[in-house]
């Protein structure tokens, strides 16, 4: 799960991490009186969206009067910002963060991360702030700076001391980025974030560091523990389907082919959506109803592939192990009945009672394909599609 970046400044306080005066709004009206409530004469406004790369696409502006806040507040509020992270549709303004402007003399990066090669938490920064860290680490591997933390120590202060002079930093700024680091990497542990970034992380006139944007993603699994998280959750930002896959427990990921695709395991699901493509097709979605599927969930996963326009058949791929097969085929003819099915099926069960639910599939008399192999089950859905 993403936040926002008022939401995430809102964390880095409590966390002591220094962040711009900022003000969240949600209409012009609230925009303007936040840019009177922070003071000055230049404020920057900032489209809440969950993607990079707002700036360059126009969703972060300089305003130097109360009329430009007012005006810019208007023309992003109720659009759509389209970054090269959300693709030619764009994602909702519903709402914008008003900054006072500050006097930027150095622009870094850092952010934390689980590295699973050393199974640690660690720390990656550069002196190439403000920049796509993609394209720094392709021209510039050099400046590419990492820090991993023994789990056993917790977060110390030489690491941070390691990551500021490797980036050039004064000393009075390297202290200060011991605090940042120190609270970044709390506020990682505590939260069960599983990214933290800070691009750019800023040296101001005055030798300070503040982070002038926030970007939090949140370990999904752990958001139990984390009810006032939970409570962040903006639904706008995200996939419809994918909102609606949430709600009914279901595990699925919206893509751009035409064969829906319903598995049970996250592995097997990967390994059927290469199979698609393998002979030819494109998967429309990644949709793991889990161990324990049941006809029920078979019936709502049914729905939430073919709430897609573009899919023009359908490949289950169930192993019964936690699951008989005879519910999976049960689950498949009463959702086929209930939403009035025209597209084709295609069905391939392995497992517990594989073989009575193979016959209640060919005796429903419906639109459904079965079959043995998966190989055959994917040409068999690539053909149907077409």
């Amino acid at each position: 799960m993403n936040l926002h970046e008022y939401q995430a400044k809102e964390l880095f306080r409590q966390f002591g991490v220094a962040v711009p005066r900022g003000i969240k709004a949600t209409s012009p009206k609230e925009a303007v009186d936040a840019a009177k409530e922070l003071g000055g004469s230049i404020w920057v406004v900032k489209a809440q969206v969950h993607a990079g790369g707002r700036g360059k696409a126009g969703g972060v502006k300089l305003a130097r009067s109360l009329q430009e806040v007012e005006d810019i507040a208007g023309q992003l509020l109720g659009s759509r910002l389209a970054t090269k992270q959300t693709g030619p549709e764009g994602l909702p303004i519903h709402a914008l963060l008003i900054e006072e402007g500050l006097n930027i003399v150095n622009e870094l990066y850092l952010s934390v991360l689980v590295d699973r090669s050393s199974k640690r938490i660690a720390f990656v920064g550069s002196s190439e702030g403000g920049m796509d860290i993609e394209e720094v680490a392709e021209s510039t591997p050099e400046k590419i700076l990492t820090v991993t933390v023994d789990p056993t120590a917790g977060f110390q202060a030489y690491e941070a001391r390691q990551m500021g002079f490797g980036m050039g930093l004064a000393k009075p700024q390297v202290d200060h980025l011991v605090k940042v680091m120190h609270g970044l990497y709390d506020m990682f542990v505590a939260k069960d974030a599983s990214l933290v970034e800070i691009n750019p992380l800023i040296v101001t006139g005055e030798g300070k560091l503040l982070a002038l944007d926030a970007k939090v993603g949140l370990d999904d699994n752990a958001l139990y523990r984390h009810k006032d998280l939970a409570e962040m959750r903006d639904s706008t930002q995200e996939d419809e389907r994918e909102n609606m896959a949430h709600e009914i427990g279901l595990n699925y990921v919206a893509l751009d082919g035409n064969i829906g695709c319903m598995v049970n395991g996250a592995g097997l699901a990967m390994a059927t959506m290469d199979m698609v493509k393998l002979h030819g097709g494109e998967p429309a979605n990644f949709l793991d109803v889990g161990g324990g599927a049941t006809a029920e969930r078979v019936a709502k996963a049914f729905k939430l592939i073919l709430s897609s326009d573009k899919v023009r058949a359908i490949f289950v791929n169930i192993f019964g192990g936690i699951v008989r097969c005879d519910l999976i085929a049960e689950g498949i003819i009463a959702a086929v009945k209930e939403v009035g099915l025209t597209i084709p099926v295609v069905v391939r069960l392995q497992g517990t009672n594989v073989e009575a639910g193979r016959k209640m599939l060919s005796e429903s008399g419906m639109n459904i394909i079965a079959a043995d192999d998966l190989t055959e089950a994917a040409k068999a859905a690539v053909a149907a599609a077409k």
